[in-house]
């Protein structure tokens, strides 16, 4: 089991937005250009962890370690079923109408820019990129970190697509929220085109138990209640001690006290992001 069970269960229909399939690797095997090495982490392992915390939609996120392939995300979309899961995908431009509108059919709802990770879409592309896919309806998904943020948002707000931000921007929570990094994701929210992941663990500055994030998460929910979403970026590669779910959704429990705030974040607000 991945997870102790939360004091409370999320409410009915709630998504996570943002989570990983990696393998099975003789199905599904991992691009060479990738910089690390996980172990398989599979569908039904998900289920376990989505049964216990209360998930009821899923979003699957493509991961750097299959680059453009994304054989293993549109599959586990598949097991999952429409009625309930989306994806993210990692395309270039080079993907052809017919590939897009077939992935389009297929759930995918987003484009990811791994500027962390690497190995998938250049960075050069996202305006190519966010222009073709905007006639779809799909957003532009960036995970960076705050000083990259920070460079980039003002050409993010000026894009043709709304933005999907992963892991709280990636601003260190020593930082604090003054700092002109967390001020620019302020800003961008401020914008009404971007989201915000409040997967909020790997923007620690601490380590385990990662709470020296609330204030982040705080802050960004105040700013954008109807723009946040909320995920558990299972199974929380390379994190080592990795946090449990349970645990995860008690923090956003404690962090976000106002249950109608808390259903527009895991219900409301995703199934509007997304398309459920």
């Amino acid at each position: 089991m991945d997870t102790r069970a939360p004091r409370r269960k999320a409410p009915p229909l709630s998504t996570d937005c943002h989570f990983h399939i990696f393998g099975p690797f003789d199905a599904f095997p991992m691009s060479p250009g990738r910089r690390y090495t996980p172990p398989e982490a599979l569908v039904p392992r998900y289920l376990q962890l989505a049964d216990t915390i209360g998930i009821e939609r899923m979003v699957v996120v493509q991961a750097s370690i299959y680059g453009t392939d994304n054989a293993v995300t549109l599959d586990a979309i598949t097991q999952f079923g429409l009625h309930r899961a989306r994806g993210v995908a990692v395309i270039e431009d080079s993907f052809e109408e017919a590939v897009l509108k077939r992935l389009h059919d297929q759930g995918i709802r987003g484009v990811r820019f791994n500027l962390v990770s690497g190995n998938g879409t250049p960075e050069d592309q996202l305006e190519a990129l966010a222009r073709r896919v905007a006639p779809l309806g799909w957003h532009i998904q960036i995970y960076a970190d705050g000083a990259k943020m920070l460079e980039i948002a003002p050409l993010l707000a000026k894009l043709p697509v709304e933005v999907a931000i992963d892991h709280c921007g990636g601003v260190k929570a020593a930082l604090g929220t003054g700092h002109p990094q967390f001020q620019a994701l302020l800003r961008l929210l401020d914008s009404g085109r971007a989201w915000m992941k409040v997967c909020s663990y790997r923007a620690s500055s601490a380590g385990a138990p990662w709470t020296d994030v609330e204030a982040n998460v705080k802050a960004l929910v105040a700013a954008a209640p109807d723009r946040c979403v909320w995920g558990t970026d299972w199974p929380h590669s390379q994190m080592n001690p990795a946090p449990q779910g349970g645990l995860l959704l008690d923090q956003f429990f404690e962090w976000v006290p106002d249950a109608a705030v808390r259903q527009k974040i895991l219900v409301d607000n995703p199934a509007r992001l997304y398309g459920f």
